[in-house]
């Protein structure tokens, strides 16, 4: 009987994060490799990520303001901001982002470096493309994926205080007091715990979608397009997972 193809896919998938953690063990990671790589998921998507953040906080608190402001409950405004962004908004919007720019990238890379037979040269030469190839970018993504959170939660967290303070006359100061009387540190840290695994499961995709590339340039756009898709299907049904999982526990 035939193995249904997303049990396939979740098995390579695995296979790679194994082989990378090995590449790690071995101490097989080229540093030169793993800063570029660090470079172009974190620094390189910098931009964006706080750009779209400042907006998505911009919008959101104007949205809730109104609201608020409607029930006399406008002093909660920086607290329900503040946990939407740490939660759920900016750990999504930034693995969705990096999904898009990062991920689709590395993809093609592979994909391109498969097609001219880059990787088949390597392992003649006694290289592991795991090593050289798949590792740095996977290591580099886990790292990138929680700081770049971080800062789409401040920049979020700032659209938003703008935006207060211009609507509803809300000082600034008294705005963080209200967030940080209002806000646990629970709910940021549960935003940040799934930030690496967001990181982890995208590169993972991508780097399988590259590996898979065939002989064609259709092949080669197909693993691209497909590594941007079920990368956020994977983001959406992870974050369903953890919302389930933190349900459990109460938090």
């Amino acid at each position: 009987m035939k193995s249904p193809r997303w049990l396939n896919r979740l098995g390579s998938s695995c296979l790679i994060g194994g082989q990378t953690v090995a590449a790690i063990g071995r101490g097989r990671i080229n540093l030169n490799d793993l800063f570029e790589h660090l470079q172009e998921a974190g620094p390189g998507s910098f931009l964006i990520v706080v750009i779209t953040a400042l907006a998505a906080g911009t919008v959101f608190n104007i949205q809730v303001a109104a609201e608020l402001t409607k029930q006399g409950a406008s002093v909660a405004v920086g607290g329900i901001l503040s946990v939407g962004l740490a939660r759920e908004i900016a750990p999504l919007l930034t693995a969705t982002l990096l999904t898009g720019k990062v991920a689709t990238s590395y993809a093609a890379q592979i994909g391109t470096m498969k097609m001219r037979q880059e990787i088949d040269a390597m392992q003649t030469l006694g290289l592991k493309a795991m090593d050289v190839i798949v590792a740095p970018r996977i290591i580099a993504m886990v790292v990138m994926t929680p700081i770049l959170t971080f800062v789409a939660t401040l920049a979020g967290v700032a659209g938003g205080m703008a935006v207060a303070w211009a609507s509803l006359d809300i000082n600034p100061a008294v705005f963080l007091e209200r967030m940080r009387n209002s806000v646990p540190i629970d709910q940021f840290w549960v935003g940040m715990s799934k930030s690496p695994v967001f990181g982890l499961v995208v590169a993972l995709i991508a780097c399988r979608q590259g590996l898979q590339v065939g002989g064609s340039v259709q092949s080669l756009g197909k693993a691209t397009t497909t590594s941007v898709v079920q990368g956020i299907f994977a983001i959406i049904v992870l974050d369903a997972i953890f919302a389930i999982f933190y349900m459990e526990l109460g938090i």
